[in-house]
């Protein structure tokens, strides 16, 4: 069990961010934790049947399988180290380990083109 996954047990058992759990995520992934921890607060985890994305100022960032299709995933962080994950990845652990994801029961792709 990686650190990642001991403070996503602690918040599915808790229910909801605590300070503790704040305090952990930040501890551990500095600016990136506390970036998530905004966007679920702002309610920008957002489940469709085909993705998860998370809304950016900028984009909107897709998070499959854990993985993220942002350019910090793929340049900044070692994929060898579970430890390490964008703050779109971490917001959809923390948002799906507390239950604040915003489901939508519509196909992303189809939400995409009206963008």
């Amino acid at each position: 069990m990686t650190a990642v996954d001991d403070w996503v047990a602690d918040l599915a058992a808790a229910g909801e961010l605590t300070p503790e759990s704040v305090d952990r995520v930040v501890s551990l992934h500095g600016e990136r934790g506390q970036r998530a921890i905004e966007a679920v607060g702002e309610h920008r985890v957002k489940e469709y049947r085909d993705f998860t994305v998370v809304v950016g100022y900028e984009d909107e960032y897709i998070v499959e399988a854990g993985e993220c299709n942002c350019a910090d995933s793929e340049y900044n962080l070692d994929s060898a180290d579970p430890t390490q994950l964008c703050w779109h990845a971490l917001a959809v652990r923390i948002a799906e380990a507390i239950d604040e994801v915003d489901h939508h029961d519509m196909w992303y792709s189809d939400v995409r083109d009206f963008l």
